[in-house]
């Protein structure tokens, strides 16, 4: 029996720090956010939606989508954000299912779904158990503005586009506290796996 987890955090909480720990186990990830950037490549469906919603302006020279572009339209509009979403995910929803079924007929011990809006976008009932990276809004904001170089206003409306951290930790079976060292995650995510029977 492969586990299905489901990994989750918010912007800036280190989700992805965690995600590369996994894969150094030898546990395949399945990552949601790079099968989006997948599916919006041109020549896919996607892509073509996307251009035609929301008009060339926001392409690259090399006709590739400007995300920072699509970005800004859609952070300050929900309703485009809505748009966006429907054109994008379920082709992201399929795909995801596509590569579990596969790390699952291999037979893998666990296969993680990495997916940054599992709670926000209803999909638990992707996975078997939930894995939520968590740190205090402080560290996050920080973390954020030093990742992206962005101001705090601009960082505070990206954070608070996402679920609370702190909701999203009281939905999940385990939580990885990684407001300290990368060790001390490690032997954290360590933990969960034996109490779940994978390592």
């Amino acid at each position: 029996m492969t586990l299905v987890i489901g990994l989750t955090g918010s912007i800036a909480s280190g989700k992805s720090t965690v995600a590369k720990m996994f894969r150094e186990m030898e546990i395949p990830v399945i990552d949601a956010d790079q099968i989006s950037k997948d599916v919006v490549e041109p020549g896919q469906a996607a892509y073509e939606e996307i251009v035609h919603h929301f008009g060339e302006t926001i392409l690259q020279e090399d006709g590739r989508i400007d995300r920072k572009k699509l970005g800004q339209i859609i952070f300050a509009d929900e309703e485009q954000r809505n748009q966006l979403n429907s054109i994008v995910h379920p082709r992201v929803r399929q795909e995801m299912i596509n590569r579990r079924e596969y790390y699952k007929q291999k037979q893998y011990a666990a296969v993680v779904l990495d997916i940054p809006l599992l709670y926000e976008s209803n999909l638990t009932d992707y996975v078997e158990k939930t894995l939520v990276v968590y740190v205090d809004e402080n560290t996050q904001l920080e973390r954020l503005m030093e990742r992206d170089q962005s101001g705090e206003e601009d960082a505070k409306d990206r954070i608070q586009s996402q679920m609370p951290l702190n909701k999203k930790a009281g939905l999940a079976d385990a939580v990885i506290n990684n407001n300290g060292s990368i060790e001390e995650s490690y032997r954290q995510l360590k933990d969960i796996l034996h109490d779940w029977n994978i390592v």
